[in-house]
């Protein structure tokens, strides 16, 4: 399944394990990783790892977490999270949408424009009825971006094993 999403700036496309080198300089970046899993930054290893379960997801399923590219410039920029938020079994079965995007791209609307293609693929391609977004709670960039997209705050609750904080905003087709 070749699946491209197109906005006025940015094409979606599947993440692949040839994209593991330039997610690095993402997933390796304190900043942009703070309110992400541990909050720790991806080794280089973890997310060429990353990359290749991404792949595998998308040969699977046929849906997974999109490669975010620049139109302009041909860059990758960041990712559109698409995957079963297993690590919060409270909230399954759901769809989780995220976005991660390079630092120096920040305050610019691509993550809620990635977001928006993310949830119009889930809603109108795959027809799921709802998404979520599970996101720290002091992750107030993170939160706009779900409000914009009109997700509603469903519950807050505690990530096991990490035991930290997260809101979950959910979005209903």
């Amino acid at each position: 399944m070749s699946v491209r999403l197109t906005t006025e700036r940015l094409t979606l496309r599947p993440l692949v394990a040839a994209d593991a080198e330039t997610l690095d300089a993402i997933n390796a970046d304190p900043e942009i990783m703070r309110y992400i899993g541990d909050g720790r930054p991806k080794t280089t290893e973890a997310t060429r790892a990353i990359a290749e379960k991404v792949e595998a997801v998308w040969a699977e399923r046929g849906w997974g977490t999109f490669a975010v590219v620049e139109n302009e410039s041909g860059t990758l920029v960041g990712i559109g999270v698409m995957a079963t938020p297993s690590f919060l079994p409270e909230i399954l079965p759901a769809t989780e949408v995220g976005w991660r995007i390079k630092r120096d791209r920040w305050g610019r609307g691509y993550a809620p424009e990635a977001a928006r293609a993310v949830v119009g693929f889930a809603f109108d391609e795959l027809g799921l009825d709802r998404v979520v977004s599970c996101i720290h709670v002091d992750n107030t960039a993170s939160i706009r971006v779900a409000e914009k997209l009109g997700m509603t705050l469903e519950r807050e609750t505690i990530v096991p094993g990490l035991e930290v904080s997260c809101r979950v905003y959910e979005l209903k087709a």
